[in-house]
């Protein structure tokens, strides 16, 4: 399992492409012609260029000095106005909905969605009655969603017992049965979107790693470098409206850029991505040449602003673009790209047809791979669209909001998780990594439960005139179907001061 990493390289390619040429090129919507693929860049880079060089002088944000070899400095954004009567609208859904059980949330999903149909038995036949299996899948999820365990689940007043929830957990609950689950529950959350309340439908999405605790023994465990402690990461991939479409367990050093563009690549559900938000890890110049090849646009949030640079379209352009010399260095060498655009488009189809795994196919683009003529064709096509967007990022703030408004909902999103995946201190406990997968999925899917039932909460009440009337157009840029101050992810505490333990012998009182 997995060993295809290592195979010769020339397999994970596809085997048909010279007989496929035109439908493999519509597929990616590029050109057939070399020329007309580099011209058009050429003619965006002109353009970029040009509108941020006028554009500067006039831009008092954004500055570019002769400091160091050349230095971009980028002013904060500008906080926002605070919502004024969002806080009421959820001090509304709190005393409606007082402390709702993440148990009764889950269930209400099923019932409206019936996602515990996509949970068909790995065995030969079905003896269970739907109700019953029904019963036992909700209770089983929520125990792994939650990392309490089906143990202290099995203890509620539900009737189920340990046995019954471990059989249906070890025949039923599988990963691919939990991301068709999943996907249910997204599509239903896009279509039950008011779009007066919410906005429009998007097309973009943002991206993040969370890093989790995990044992020592487990065989993905690392230590990790930016965060400390040993543990590993999932990457999610969330849209605007905080719906996760993609979720992925990896290792602490696995490639973000990979995660990210198997996560565009594979996500099965309506949202058509455009566009994806990363921060700076997220991205290279490799992971800009794949984008634009596949046909996202990828838009981080760079760290090191002040030491990027700009290229030039073209040789003989030095005296162009006055006010940005100190950034701009050498011409973009279209030729390596020329010869090797049939290559390139090779490894992109085999990213979007999955002839292999998305990080086995980027590893060999690294730099231990310098001299590779595809990865150098490939750098310089990433260097190309990496300058158009530096160059329309630097001159519209809105671009420079709109990104850290994207990032800002998958870092919401990581918060949630603490909050549902509370059990064991929120660390994955368990070695086998099936069962890892399993208990991502299913947070992922109760998370979006979360969500699917929120969304209707905030409509049930704007649907009403008075309180949509309320809200100003801050309220609505603040509202967000990820909030959990009305919920209550714990089990029941009953207290009796009449009852007393069964204590009596042997105890000196």
């Amino acid at each position: 399992m997995g060993a295809n990493r290592y195979r010769n390289p020339d397999e994970d390619l596809p085997a048909d492409f010279e007989e496929r040429r035109e439908e493999n090129y519509k597929a990616l919507n590029q050109p057939l012609n070399a020329e007309a693929f580099i011209s058009k860049l050429k003619l965006a880079m002109k353009e970029g260029l040009e509108r941020l060089n006028s554009g500067l002088p006039q831009n008092p944000k954004v500055r570019i000095t002769d400091k160091g070899n050349g230095w971009i400095t980028v002013s904060p954004l500008e906080p926002q106005a605070e919502p004024t009567y969002l806080s009421r609208v959820k001090a509304e859904v709190a005393r409606r909905w007082s402390m709702t059980s993440l148990l009764d949330i889950l269930k209400e999903t099923d019932l409206r969605i019936g996602f515990t149909e996509k949970f068909k038995t790995a065995a030969n036949r079905e003896i269970l009655d739907r109700q019953t299996l029904q019963k036992r899948l909700i209770l089983s999820l929520y125990g792994m969603g939650t990392n309490t365990g089906l143990k202290r689940v099995s203890a509620g007043e539900h009737g189920e017992t340990y046995k019954d929830l471990l059989y249906v957990r070890r025949k039923f609950i599988n990963k691919d049965n939990l991301r068709n689950a999943i996907s249910e529950v997204a599509n239903a959350i896009f279509q039950v979107r008011m779009q007066e309340i919410w906005g429009e439908g998007t097309t973009s999405c943002a991206s993040d790693s969370k890093k989790f605790g995990a044992w020592d023994q487990n065989l993905m465990t690392e230590w990790h470098i930016r965060y400390r402690g040993r543990g590993v990461m999932i990457y999610w991939h969330v849209e605007k409206n905080s719906t996760c479409i993609y979720s992925q367990l990896k290792s602490c050093s696995s490639s973000e850029v990979a995660a990210m563009i198997e996560g565009l690549l594979r996500h099965c559900t309506d949202l058509e991505v455009e566009k994806n938000y990363v921060d700076s890890h997220g991205q290279s110049e490799v992971a800009f040449a794949f984008c634009h090849l596949l046909g996202y646009q990828l838009m981080p949030r760079l760290k090191a602003i002040h030491s990027q640079k700009l290229y030039r379209p073209e040789p003989g352009m030095t005296d162009e673009y006055p006010n940005l010399q100190p950034v701009l260095t050498r011409p973009i060498n279209w030729e390596l790209i020329r010869q090797q655009y049939d290559q390139m488009m090779k490894y992109a189809t085999a990213l979007r047809l999955g002839t292999a795994e998305t990080e086995a196919i980027l590893k060999r683009f690294t730099r231990n791979n310098l001299k590779h003529p595809t990865y150098q064709a490939l750098g310089e096509l990433g260097k190309a669209v990496k300058t158009i967007f530096l160059c329309n990022y630097l001159h519209s703030e809105d671009l420079r909001r709109e990104i850290n408004e994207g990032l800002n909902v998958v870092e919401n999103w990581n918060s949630a998780n603490s909050f549902i995946f509370y059990g064991k201190g929120g660390e994955i406990s368990t070695n086998r990594l099936e069962d890892q997968e399993v208990a991502v999925l299913s947070l992922h899917l109760l998370q979006n439960c979360l969500v699917y039932i929120n969304t209707l909460m905030f409509q049930n009440i704007l649907s009403d005139r008075k309180w949509f009337d309320l809200m100003k157009l801050e309220d609505f840029r603040a509202l967000t179907p990820l909030t959990y101050t009305h919920v209550n992810p714990y089990g029941t505490f009953n207290l009796n001061m009449s009852e007393r333990l069964p204590l009596e012998e042997g105890v000196i009182v």
